[in-house]
């Protein structure tokens, strides 16, 4: 299979996985249901299940709202194996505004549980954190797989398969930490083929790839690698903010830091740049960090 060809087959496999279908089951809840990508730890990829759980609750709205804001908590893991039911309740619908709770169960019980908000495309004031600038074009930049693959050839076969392709600016952080131990990065990223042109799947696209990198400005800054021996990650929560639209198989710009870190948890924090500038998303991300007692330096 050729490159071209891979990358399309794994940007098919998620528009599988964001295909939910519904339930004819009589509840007091929208019900519906969906598989999951098949992932070499067998627990479920955090993104995955915010941008399912978004496109469930965007399936119960009054035409035309789309995703202003979305928080969610992290429950529990999901295993991959398995399929998912998401239950969405339709909070409130208003004049200009819409607000869903939808939850992700596995086995009868919640994995994941969020609550979004939506609203009619209304003008108003407008500005935006300017895009930084003196950052590498992402043709400048070698793919993360590129890199990864030849020191470690099935974890870089592993990141090809991806739906993304991800550049780190300053290097991916499975082999080493290179440069200063900084508490920020920047990551350029795009789906490896053209998606859809459903505006509503480009932007639980974009929450699927706004879980991806969002904790490494956490351990960037103390030296620690994805390949660390003993490190634990688990996001814990999740809120994202949708300022603009934006295509997510067009290249965009993830800067990310991190504004603290203790008691074993970390807060990530992201803006998400169209190539051309426009601020199109900004993230929160609080995880916990766990790393083998003298690893980590202060």
């Amino acid at each position: 299979m050729t490159a071209e060809q891979n990358a399309r087959r794994s940007v098919d496999n998620l528009l599988d996985v964001l295909s939910l279908a519904a339930s004819e089951a009589r509840t007091t809840e929208d019900i519906f249901t969906g598989v999951s990508h098949p992932m070499p730890t067998g627990r479920v990829y955090g993104g995955q299940v915010l941008a399912q759980s978004l496109i469930a609750a965007e399936r119960t709205l009054p035409e035309n709202r789309i995703v202003h804001s979305m928080h969610g908590y992290f429950l529990r893991p999901g295993d991959a194996s398995q399929g998912i039911t998401f239950a969405v309740d339709r909070i409130h619908d208003g004049r200009s505004f819409s607000t869903r709770r939808s939850q992700a169960y596995q086995g009868g019980v919640p994995i994941f549980s969020m609550i979004a908000s939506f609203q009619d495309q209304d003008p108003g004031v407008e500005h935006a954190q300017p895009m930084p600038e003196g950052v590498p074009a992402p043709e400048d930049v070698p793919s993360d797989d590129e890199l990864i693959g030849s020191v470690h050839p099935l974890t870089g076969r592993l990141l090809a398969e991806r739906p993304a392709d991800v550049r780190h600016v300053s290097g991916p952080l499975f082999l080493e930490v290179a440069g200063e131990r900084v508490p920020q990065q920047a990551v350029w990223m795009r789906m490896r083929a053209p998606m859809p042109d459903d505006p509503g799947l480009h932007r639980a696209a974009l929450a699927y790839l706004s879980d991806m990198t969002i904790q490494e400005s956490i351990l960037r800054r103390h030296g620690v690698t994805w390949s660390t021996p003993g490190l634990k990650v688990a996001s814990l929560d999740h809120a994202m903010w949708w300022h603009r639209f934006g295509r997510v198989d067009e290249w965009m710009l993830y800067v990310q830091e991190s504004p603290n870190a203790r008691g074993g948890r970390g807060l990530g924090e992201g803006r998400i740049y169209s190539r051309e500038g426009a601020l199109l998303a900004s993230v929160a991300q609080e995880v916990m960090v766990r790393v083998p007692e003298g690893d980590a330096s202060a």
